[in-house]
């Protein structure tokens, strides 16, 4: 894909070499820096309190629940060490081209124009106020809001936003949608939203406004 800059943060050498090594043959501009004397987590904290910059939490932490709290910092993806620089390669193609991408064009307009979904923008206002979604956060809900009423299981919801088969896809699906409901103040026992299916998946509730 190539043409875009990545930041490579690791307190191991080799690690941002051989990183560093597969991006620049892929023609991605490299930077490398030590990890400052922090956890990566409260890096990457700090980095999505100020910019929507993509994130990939490269970590050796492997436990579902250290996934799970990853995503909920804000990371777009997570990849545990050891890994496949390949695969790595792959991952960083896929997280710029979604944010590239910028979805399909067009405003959707809900509830009376309650919530606006800038696809095009990827912006959202609900009751005319700014909402600061992640980049996963906004491509889910983008999935489900251009189809009302379709079911998605958590796989394809996963698939949509991270594509490809993600590991702990169903914890991972909820996640994002736990944290999406939160932004658009949905309750999760009577959402306006995002609803529940049991036993399948997630479907947007709303019809889009005429």
């Amino acid at each position: 894909m190539g043409t875009a800059t990545v930041l490579v943060v690791d307190d191991e050498r080799k690690i941002r070499d051989t990183v560093r090594a597969f991006l620049e043959h892929q023609q991605y501009a490299v930077l490398d820096l030590m990890l400052p004397d922090l956890a990566g987590e409260e890096v990457a904290r700090s980095l999505r309190a100020v910019s929507e910059v993509p994130i990939i939490m490269l970590t050796a932490k492997a436990g579902e629940a250290d996934r799970v709290a990853g995503l909920r910092l804000g990371a777009d993806d997570y990849v545990v060490k050891p890994f496949s620089p390949l695969e790595l390669v792959a991952r960083v193609d896929a997280v710029l081209r979604r944010a590239r991408s910028g979805g399909t064009e067009g405003l959707l307009s809900f509830g009376g124009g309650d919530l606006v979904i800038d696809q095009a923008g990827r912006e959202v206002r609900l009751g005319g106020a700014p909402v600061a979604l992640t980049r996963s956060e906004f491509d889910l809900l983008a999935a489900l809001a251009t189809t009302p009423g379709r079911v998605f299981s958590r796989y394809e919801l996963v698939a949509r936003v991270h594509g490809y088969d993600y590991e702990g896809y169903e914890r991972t699906a909820d996640v994002h949608v736990k944290n999406l409901r939160a932004k658009l103040g949905d309750d999760p026992k009577h959402p306006r939203w995002v609803i529940t299916v049991p036993g399948v998946g997630y479907k947007f509730g709303a019809k889009p406004d005429e």
